[in-house]
C-alpha cells in the first residue's frame, strides 16, 4: 500500500509530531483540526461558530493538498467540550457538506487541546471511480 504524510501550506501547522493527513491506498486520513489560524499559528478563541468555521476551513484546505473535497468524505468525528453547542455546529457542518452526508460521530470530551471547544477530523474517499 501506497502511505504519504501529506501537509497543506493553507492550513495550520500541526501543534505537535504528526501530520495534517496521511494518504494511504485510496483513503484520505486528517488529523483533528482545532481553530488555528493558518497564517498567524495562532489559536483563536470566541464562539463556537467562530472556532467551527476556521476549523471547516481548515479541514477543506487539507483535504484539497491531496486534490479532494468534502464531497469526498465518507466519515467524520466530531469532538465538542459541550454538546449545547450541537445545534451551532450541526448548522455550519451541513453548509459545508451541502447534500452530501457521510457517516459521523460526534461526542463530548471533557478537554481539547488549547481549550478548544471543537475539534473535527475527516476520512476522504480518493478511488475517484
Amino acid at each position: 500500500m501506497n502511505i504519504s504524510i501529506i501537509n497543506s501550506e493553507k492550513a495550520p501547522r500541526p501543534i505537535g509530531p504528526y501530520a495534517q493527513a496521511v494518504a494511504a491506498g485510496d483513503f484520505l486520513y486528517t488529523s483533528g483540526q482545532i481553530a488555528i489560524d493558518p497564517v498567524s499559528g495562532e489559536f483563536i478563541g470566541g464562539s463556537i461558530e467562530a472556532q467551527t468555521t476556521l476549523v471547516l476551513n481548515n479541514l477543506a484546505a487539507v483535504l484539497s493538498a491531496k486534490e479532494a473535497a468534502f464531497q469526498d468524505v465518507v466519515a467524520t468525528t466530531i469532538y465538542l467540550t459541550d454538546l449545547a453547542h450541537f445545534k451551532q455546529v450541526n448548522t455550519l457542518y451541513a453548509q459545508a457538506m451541502g447534500d452530501h452526508t457521510p457517516a459521523r460521530t460526534t461526542v463530548e470530551v471533557s478537554r481539547l487541546p488549547l481549550d478548544a471547544k471543537i475539534e473535527i477530523a475527516m476520512t476522504a474517499y480518493l478511488g475517484r471511480g
